[in-house]
């Protein structure tokens, strides 16, 4: 009996660590694009709605936009943030994404399609926790490279 109860208390403590870093972590939440603020070439995908959340001991990333053609996508990616591959869920543009987290603010992106990579990104939440920039740079199917500047309020 003693076992048990100690095993289930290590379970429980373990659970626990694990909510509290995924509720620690400044991406977390809601974030509507500020299309004001940002900057997008001519046809570009842009994502409205951008929502992270815990999914386990996994973070679950989940965005909603438009293509550059006007058509409507929704998006779904789950995994660590750990610098590793993990498939993306509706995405036009990628099938993997890779995030590594760099400081409590700030993670760096990754975007494969067919295992090449296709573009770059930097994801800076700002001190005070209300604005979240994504910079990035890609290469399109026809060799055509781009740049944005996302600018993201929480909601």
């Amino acid at each position: 009996m003693k076992t048990r109860t100690t095993i289930l208390t290590v379970a429980a403590l373990f659970a626990a660590v694990v909510v509290c870093f995924a509720a620690g972590d400044a991406n977390m939440g809601t974030w509507k694009l500020n299309e004001a603020k940002s900057k997008f070439p001519a046809g570009a995908t842009k994502n409205s709605t951008v929502v992270y959340s815990a999914d386990g001991d996994n973070m679950k990333v989940t965005v909603d936009g438009m293509t550059g053609d006007g058509t409507a996508y929704h998006s779904e990616w789950t995994g660590k943030f750990d610098g590793k591959d993990y498939p993306v869920k509706g995405d036009p543009s990628y099938d993997t994404r890779a995030y590594k987290r760099v400081s409590a603010n700030k993670l760096d992106m990754t975007l494969k399609k067919g295992g090449k990579v296709t573009g770059t990104g930097t994801i800076v939440v700002s001190a005070d926790g209300k604005t979240r920039t994504v910079t990035t740079s890609s290469t399109d199917a026809m060799g055509k490279k781009a740049s944005a500047t996302a600018v993201y309020d929480k909601q």
